[in-house]
């Protein structure tokens, strides 16, 4: 018998139609000849799975059932992707939890506190990993220009404290742009994070470990066109990026061994990304974890699959099947 997977995608935040190329992605990964595949688009008014001919069934959100032509359905296994609420911040990873279909992300602990920046920084700071001068700021309390140039600094980065693909992020460079990038910030989030600038090169590392394996990708360096690895850097290709990256032998191997380190400090499941800034004297410092990086056949994972040597049917297949070993 041929298990059958949803593949759940969509979501409440600006990264909706981003998940669902994610989706699409991964569709085309997963070998479909051990596996029957279903795309689930998830928003706040809707749960649809979106059958073989292009119709949708909505699903009972009781027991994620749906049915297919006459036949109903409950998924074996949950291939999260989506991008920011509520897939990336632990709730969805909550009603699994509770109706009992494996997923393939971070539990729920560990993918709330990597959605939260400043939680996730402040946390593996505790462990001794280099992250940057941060602050978080509410947004029914705000900032004056004055505190953020005293306590951070400029340039800085304000960015929403848990968002992703770089919605409502602003380099700032003066005091003038301080109001208007918070202000673009509080549109993603409540709380708000501002970041000291870092100089220097930008890396991406993927990461899986199941039960036989323990695999760290190659390392992509990311040349972006623009101030910073922004949304059109991401996805409109105005970025150039490189695996893999063009590091000493040395510094790749302390890359790769903190990416590892990190996974097993905070007790990761499925694919995760850890990102970095290098600055002078080779000093690695963390930015982000994604815990559903993006998918895509562009995205960093697939290209550092590629580069590993590695097949991408074989790493999905080793992620699902884990939960049933």
């Amino acid at each position: 018998m041929k298990r059958t997977i949803a593949i759940v995608a969509g979501g409440d935040s600006s990264e909706h139609e981003v998940s669902m190329k994610s989706a699409e992605g991964i569709y085309s990964f997963i070998d479909q000849e051990k596996y029957t595949l279903y795309i689930v688009e998830l928003t706040k008014a809707h749960w649809e799975a979106i059958l073989s001919d292009g119709s949708r069934a909505k699903v009972d959100k009781n027991n994620f059932s749906f049915t297919d032509h006459g036949k109903k359905i409950i998924p074996d296994f949950a291939y999260i992707t989506i991008h920011g609420t509520p897939g990336e911040n632990g709730i969805l990873q909550g009603y699994f939890e509770l109706i009992g279909i494996p997923y393939s992300t971070c539990d729920v602990l560990v993918s709330a506190m990597t959605f939260s920046k400043f939680t996730l920084n402040q946390y593996l700071k505790g462990f001794g990993v280099r992250v940057a001068e941060s602050m978080l700021v509410n947004k029914r309390h705000g900032i004056s220009d004055e505190d953020v140039i005293s306590k951070i600094g400029l340039p800085c980065f304000i960015k929403p404290n848990a968002s992703g693909s770089s919605f409502g992020v602003t380099k700032v460079k003066t005091k003038e742009q301080i109001q208007p990038a918070l202000q673009a910030a509080f549109k993603e989030s409540d709380d708000v994070m501002i970041e000291a600038f870092m100089d220097g090169i930008e890396l991406a590392n993927g990461c899986y470990k199941t039960k036989k394996n323990s695999v760290v990708f190659p390392i992509t360096e990311v040349v972006s066109k623009n101030e910073f690895f922004d949304y059109n850097a991401k996805y409109k290709g105005e970025v150039t990026e490189i695996t893999p990256a063009r590091l000493s032998p040395e510094l790749t191997n302390r890359v790769r061994q903190l990416t590892s380190a990190i996974y097993d400090i905070l007790g990761c499941k499925g694919i995760v990304r850890v990102d970095y800034i290098i600055t002078e004297g080779d000093k690695i410092n963390m930015l982000e974890i994604n815990t559903t990086p993006g998918m895509t056949a562009t995205s960093f994972i697939p290209q550092q699959v590629r580069a590993a040597g590695l097949d991408i049917k074989d790493v999905m297949t080793d992620i699902i099947e884990d939960h049933f070993n």
